[in-house]
C-alpha cells in the first residue's frame, strides 16, 4: 500500500513516519522545497523528531518527498496535514485546504481515498473541500471516490504520547467513505474511534481543544483575581489537584501558543454564527487568554519600578521563544506579543531559546525575523534589567539564572523550585 501525506510539518511528519514504520509506502508532499530535500537526504528538521529514523525509512524506501503533486495519481490514500490559521478579523483562513484540494483535484482517481486531519469548522470536509475536490477532478465524493475526516492529536516532545496508541477519530461522507478510511489508518493506529460523519468528527477536535482553552482562561483569570487577594495561585491548584474526582489541573502562563487552542474557539465562533448561535462562553475565554500578554507586560513595568527602574530603555531578556516547554515549535507564540509589547514601551527586547537559534519568517511578526538568541553566560544574562520567563524549558539552567539576573519575572513558576533572593523574583 502506497499513501501520500500533504504536509511535513509537526502533524504530517509524525503521521508519515508512523505508517512508514507500520510497513506503508509513504509519499510526502510539501511546497517548502527545503523541507522536502532534507527530508529525503535521511535528516530531521524538528527538533524531537530523530534523523536516525527517518533516514532508517528514506533508506528502506518506505518514506520520500516532493513538491510534485503528480505522484499521488498512484496512491490508495492523500492525507491533508495543512494549517487552518485565522484571518486579521478572527475569520477562518481556509486558504491551505483549499488550495490543497485544488492542486490534488486534477490528478484524483476513482476509488482513492481523500482524509484532512487539518483542524477546522464543522462543515469544512463534506462543504468547501469536497466542492473544490469535485469541480477540479469531475468526480463526486461518496461515489467516485471516498472523502473523510480524521483529526490530528499530536502532542509534540511527549514522550508519552505516540502516534499508533492514540486513538483516531473518523468521520466519512458516507458509510463507504468511513470504511475506506478505517482501512487505511488500521494499518498505523491501534485504535479507531469512528463517528457518524464528518461534521461529528470536526465537532469533537473542536471540543477538545476549546475545553483546554476554556479551563486555561480560567485558572489565567483566577490568578489575576487570586494575586490581587494576596493567594499563590500556584499554591491553591497544587493543594486542589490533591482532590482524586471531579477536579483536573490547568495552569496559567503568559497567554496561548500554539497552532490549535489559540485558534479554535475562533472557529467554532466563527461557524457558531453561521448558524444562528453565539457562543459567548467560548468567546469570552478566547480574549481572555489573548489578554494575558498585554498583562504581563504590566507585570514586567511593575516589577522593574520596583527596583526604581523604568521600562523605556530597559534591557529586557524574553526566556523562551517556542509556545510549549521542550519543543522548537514558536507559531503563535505569546512570547511574540510580549516581545511587541515591550518594545512597543521603550525596551530594548532580546530572547534566549536553547530550541530556536533564530526567528524564521513568520506571518504576524515578520519585523523579528533574523533576530537571534542570545547567548547563554552570566555576561551576557547578567547584562539585562530583568528575565521574563515566557517557556520553561528543560534545558535552560534556572540556578545559574538564579544567580545571573538582577530581576526575574516567572510566569511559569519554575523558579519555585529554585533558592533565591525573594526581591529577585517576581511571580506574574
Amino acid at each position: 500500500m502506497t499513501i501520500a501525506i500533504i504536509g511535513l510539518g509537526y502533524v504530517g511528519l509524525p503521521l508519515a513516519l508512523q505508517f512508514a514504520r507500520s510497513g506503508v509506502r509513504v509519499i510526502g508532499l510539501d511546497v517548502d522545497a527545503k523541507k522536502v530535500s532534507t527530508l529525503n537526504a535521511g535528516r530531521s528538521y524538528i527538533r524531537h523528531i530523530p534523523a536516525a529514523e527517518i533516514k532508517k525509512l528514506v533508506r528502506a524506501k518506505k518514506l520520500s518527498a516532493t513538491t510534485n503533486f503528480a505522484a499521488i495519481k498512484n496512491v490508495a490514500a492523500i492525507l491533508i496535514c495543512v494549517p487552518t490559521p485565522l484571518k486579521k478579523n478572527r475569520a477562518p483562513d481556509l486558504s491551505f485546504v483549499l488550495n490543497t484540494g485544488n492542486n490534488i483535484a486534477p490528478h484524483l482517481q476513482r476509488g482513492q481515498l481523500v482524509v484532512l486531519e487539518s483542524t477546522t469548522y464543522p462543515g469544512t470536509t463534506e462543504n468547501e473541500l469536497r466542492a473544490v475536490l469535485e469541480r477540479g477532478s469531475r468526480l463526486k465524493a461518496g461515489k467516485d471516490f471516498h472523502l473523510a475526516f480524521s483529526p490530528e492529536r499530536e502532542d509534540p516532545a511527549n514522550p508519552q504520547s505516540k502516534v499508533a496508541d492514540i486513538p483516531k477519530v473518523i468521520g466519512g461522507f458516507t458509510p463507504a467513505c468511513l470504511a475506506a478510511a478505517q482501512k487505511i489508518y488500521s494499518r498505523a493506529v491501534r485504535t479507531l474511534v469512528p463517528v457518524a460523519n464528518c461534521r461529528t468528527a470536526e465537532a469533537a477536535k473542536l471540543l477538545e481543544n476549546v475545553f483546554r482553552g476554556v479551563n486555561i482562561a480560567l485558572v489565567n483569570e483566577l490568578k489575576v483575581v487570586y494575586a490581587a487577594m494576596d493567594i499563590d495561585v500556584w499554591e491553591v491548584i497544587a493543594a486542589a489537584k490533591t482532590k482524586p474526582f471531579g477536579f483536573m489541573p490547568f495552569y496559567p502562563g503568559p497567554g496561548l501558543g500554539g497552532h490549535c487552542i489559540p485558534i479554535d474557539p475562533f472557529y467554532l465562533a466563527w461557524r457558531a454564527k453561521q448558524v444562528g448561535q453565539e457562543t459567548r462562553f467560548v468567546e469570552l475565554a478566547g480574549e481572555i487568554n489573548r489578554a494575558m500578554p498585554k498583562k504581563i507586560a504590566g507585570q514586567v513595568v511593575r516589577a522593574l519600578a520596583g527596583q526604581k527602574k523604568k521600562i523605556a530603555g530597559a534591557r529586557i531578556l524574553i526566556l523562551g521563544l517556542a509556545y510549549k516547554a521542550n519543543v522548537d515549535d514558536d507559531r503563535e507564540s505569546p512570547s511574540y506579543a510580549l516581545m511587541d509589547l515591550l518594545a512597543a514601551r521603550g525596551a530594548n527586547v532580546f530572547y534566549h531559546d536553547p530550541h530556536v537559534p533564530v526567528i524564521k519568517p513568520t506571518r504576524e511578526h515578520p519585523h523579528w525575523t533574523g533576530t537571534k538568541s542570545v547567548k547563554w553566560n552570566r555576561k551576557i544574562i547578567s547584562s539585562f534589567d530583568a528575565v521574563l520567563i515566557s517557556t520553561a524549558h528543560a534545558a535552560v539552567n534556572y540556578e545559574q539564572l538564579a544567580e545571573w539576573s538582577p530581576l526575574i519575572v516567572d510566569t511559569r513558576n519554575v523558579m519555585a523550585a529554585v533558592k533565591s533572593s525573594p526581591e529577585k523574583i517576581w511571580k506574574a
